[in-house]
């Protein structure tokens, strides 16, 4: 007779015996041989470049100074706090991503919602000061403020490894006059980190948390930082005329475009059809978009780069914008449904914070309004035009990001003058100039075929080598127990068997 109490958890045996049986000896051979040949192929490159690195070190400097400033400007101590500020902000929004995020899901799979979020913190922090920042924002060969050549694709190699950023002085090319060239990469760094864990909304609750993890690390190599560098890093769109002040295409466009191919690839949750699935914790849901709204003066504000008129905009700008989204969702879900939710008020303010990323340093107060209300209004009738369509993006990432994104840089080619900012150099279509409002709208389209090919091509390359999805069964009882080892609350839902007494009968 089955012994009915409960799991003493310190005496737990294996999550491996309780699963299953080990695979044979044959079968694990197999998997480490194709692990090797994964690693080396990828720790080929990381080798050649730590050799370039050490070879060119003494290099790097003369090519940093290529661009000289004939009398540096000194480091100002106010704008360097408020950078550094901003910096944690935005490091702050990702665990606000991951209560939003794992609010959203059911409770069996809550804890591998939240590491998806969470796991960028590590892995893409690595990579920006190994390569990433480097590919994003290093350039030598200028030319009216912009890269030439090879360097208006992709950085070059100069700053691998913080090679040459000083803590002491700005960067040699300009992004931050006034504050140290280590306070700009590390801001920097924050909107990497944060932008892939958007990616993971998508495939929620059926991706591999190992082919995840993978998946960062080509997804920030081969998508995030050209994009980047063509916006921000002096590259091509950057020289065409496009603007995007804090992020709707680098962030936005790409995460949510990647994450609609993501999902189309992995296919629908097994049980998706068949009964609705609904969000287990809405207050975590709310926390995480206080959160978020929060970090987001750092995400928004922060772009300015410095403490002054500018970042006073983008922080007026952002504030009004993501209450103009939460107000027009809750009035439409109230006119169409009859009943506005908390989690509509929510998704109503990330949509309104969404539209106005692009457009934050270069728009009026009443223009700020307009775009999060017309982006809340089009997001909205985007989530329920994929409910319709059948289509399992599990959280709305491409209904909220990706037209989100799309829509704010659009109405950024709208709404942009010299008033707020000088350095717009193409006002806006309301300004009767058309220049900028086609610019950005070509740049939403590269945006859409990059990560779109990028990201289809990358988790192809990763299936060769492991399973993207996990098993019917293991989706059935959760990924916190199956991928991590551990549970959330310890029972599913009140009055439910926990995990672990499910797998012990």
């Amino acid at each position: 007779m089955r012994s009915s109490h409960r799991v003493d958890r310190s005496h737990r045996v294996p999550l491996s015996h309780r699963v299953g049986t080990l695979a044979a000896v044959d079968h694990h051979r197999l998997r480490r041989q194709v692990w090797l040949k994964f690693t080396l192929t990828f720790c080929l490159p990381l080798a050649l470049l730590t050799i370039v690195s050490l070879l060119t070190g003494p290099l790097a400097q003369t090519a940093g100074a290529q661009a000289p400033v004939t009398e540096p400007p000194s480091i100002n101590t106010g704008d360097t706090a408020w950078m550094l500020m901003s910096a944690a902000l935005v490091l702050f929004m990702t665990p606000g991503l991951a209560f939003f995020y794992g609010g959203l899901v059911r409770s069996r799979n809550v804890l591998n919602t939240m590491m998806m979020s969470l796991v960028g913190m590590g892995v893409v922090a690595i990579i920006w000061v190994f390569w990433g920042y480097s590919l994003s924002f290093s350039v030598c060969d200028l030319k009216d403020g912009y890269a030439q050549g090879v360097e208006s694709i992709i950085g070059n190699l100069n700053w691998i490894f913080l090679n040459g950023v000083a803590h002491d002085a700005p960067d040699p090319i300009g992004y931050g006059a006034t504050i140290p060239h280590q306070v700009f990469m590390i801001y920097q760094m924050m909107f990497a980190v944060i932008t892939v864990g958007l990616v993971s909304g998508a495939i929620a609750e059926r991706m591999s948390f190992k082919a995840f993890f993978w998946f960062i690390i080509l997804w920030t190599t081969f998508i995030y930082c050209p994009m980047a560098h063509w916006v921000w890093g002096k590259g091509w769109l950057a020289s065409r005329g496009s603007l995007d002040f804090a992020g709707g295409l680098v962030v936005h466009v790409s995460s949510g475009v990647s994450a609609l191919v993501a999902a189309w690839m992995l296919g629908p949750r097994k049980d998706w059809t068949i009964k609705p699935i609904l969000p287990h914790n809405v207050p975590f849901v709310l926390l995480g978009v206080g959160i978020l709204w929060f970090g987001w003066f750092g995400f928004n504000a922060g772009s300015a780069l410095g403490a002054g008129s500018l970042a006073a905009v983008a922080f007026v700008a952002t504030t009004i914008s993501a209450s103009a989204g939460g107000l027009a969702w809750v009035l439409i879900e109230w006119l169409t449904k009859a009943k506005p939710t908390a989690v509509g008020l929510g998704s109503g303010f990330v949509a309104g914070l969404v539209g106005i990323t692009p457009a934050a340093g270069f728009v009026t107060p009443m223009a700020a309004i307009a775009i999060g209300a017309a982006t809340s209004v089009v997001c909205f009738y985007a989530v329920n035009l994929k409910a319709k369509l059948q289509f399992d993006d599990s959280l709305d990432t491409f209904p909220i990001h990706g037209v989100g994104g799309t829509l704010g840089a659009i109405l950024t080619g709208v709404f942009a003058t010299k008033a707020v900012n000088p350095a717009v150099t193409h006002q806006g279509l309301i300004f009767g100039e058309f220049y900028l409002f086609f610019e950005n709208i070509f740049s939403v389209i590269v945006a859409y075929i990059v990560a779109a090919i990028g990201t289809f091509l990358i988790l192809k390359v990763l299936a060769f080598f492991m399973e993207l999805r996990v098993k019917p069964e293991i989706e059935d009882e959760g990924l916190d127990l199956h991928q991590h080892g551990e549970e959330a609350y310890g029972e599913e839902l009140a009055g439910e068997l926990s995990f672990s007494q499910k797998l012990s009968k």
